[in-house]
């Protein structure tokens, strides 16, 4: 017995509707590239391409001269810069102020933050004045706190005689109080981005479940503990890890403050490296300086939010 052919008329394909889906696609492309292109540009002209360039320039011998003429020297910067002990010092400093300054930020903010979010009176006020140090340009704040450190006359000093204390420390010129001393501007100028990201996430908690804390017989200290600091602790994983590039890559108020000194004690890298490409014109050197900063920050962002991640997986798995 023989099997009938299929005599059916094989299914149009539906060309046309291909077609204007394609069309649409590629119109949709073509505007989400032309929204993107002018925020785009200027990070590809001011952050990519001079990242590139210094790139580059770490493998040479460039100076900064009037008509530049410079060869290709492989890791000899690198060599150099590995048995430079007045970078690594700067380094070690950097370190202390970038830390000093962004857990004394943090802490700061958050109890500033608290007293905001207690529904204190004049809390308009209060706000406004907590964002003042945040709308003053840093050369500013450091002439300001310049004149408030000063040891002739200064508002500090003369607070500290008043009530019996010693009256005449240099507090930017001494080499025990200049580095402290820097450290206090640093905190006071970024306490207000901090505070309202702070205070942002108080906002955000659930009323109810400091209430029910309340009930349950636990104190300030325990809500605190129990249902503040896990609900914060994405954005305060956030904001410190911006606020500690922010800290180390900290140039005009530690420049204008000190310069670096007294005796370097004040040396933070992004000022060693200022002052190695505009002072001593060796751009290659200070472009290599410069990479081997981004990697240390890098790495040391790497390895605190890997913990921050891990901390808060275990705390779910709880």
């Amino acid at each position: 017995m023989t099997l009938a052919a299929d005599t059916r008329a094989p299914a149009p394909a539906p060309a046309p509707r291909k077609r204007r889906q394609g069309t649409m696609a590629r119109s949709r492309r073509r505007e989400a590239i032309a929204l993107v292109m002018p925020s785009l540009i200027p990070i590809l002209v001011l952050s990519v391409a001079p990242l590139v360039m210094g790139l580059a320039l770490a493998f040479t011998d460039a100076r900064l001269v009037r008509n530049p003429d410079y060869d290709f020297t492989g890791i000899d910067n690198f060599t150099k810069l590995a048995g430079n002990s007045f970078f690594w010092d700067s380094l070690r400093i950097g370190l202390i102020w970038t830390v000093g300054v962004t857990v004394l930020q943090l802490a700061a903010s958050m109890g500033l933050a608290l007293l905001l979010n207690s529904g204190l009176k004049l809390q308009g006020l209060t706000r406004v004045l907590a964002l003042i140090p945040w709308a003053m340009p840093p050369v500013v704040v450091a002439i300001m706190w310049q004149m408030i450190y000063s040891a002739n006359g200064g508002p500090l000093n003369a607070f500290l005689g008043s009530v019996g204390l010693p009256d005449d420390t240099n507090w930017l010129g001494d080499f025990s109080t200049a580095l402290p001393a820097v450290i206090v501007v640093g905190v006071w100028v970024g306490m207000p981005q901090t505070t309202v990201t702070l205070l942002a996430g108080l906002q955000q908690i659930p009323q109810d479940l400091h209430e029910a804390a309340a009930v349950d017989g636990a104190g300030a200290w325990r809500r605190f503990t129990a249902v503040t600091w896990p609900s914060l602790r994405p954005i305060v994983t956030s904001i410190t890890s911006l606020n500690f590039i922010w800290n180390f890559n900290s140039f005009s108020l530690v420049y204008v403050l000190t310069e670096g000194g007294p005796g370097g004690k004040t040396m933070v890298p992004v000022l060693f490296i200022y002052l190695e490409a505009f002072k001593n014109r060796n751009i290659g050197y200070a472009a290599a300086m410069g990479l081997v900063l981004v990697i240390i920050v890098v790495l040391l962002l790497a390895v605190y939010l890997r913990s921050q991640f891990r901390d808060d997986r275990a705390e779910r798995g709880r």
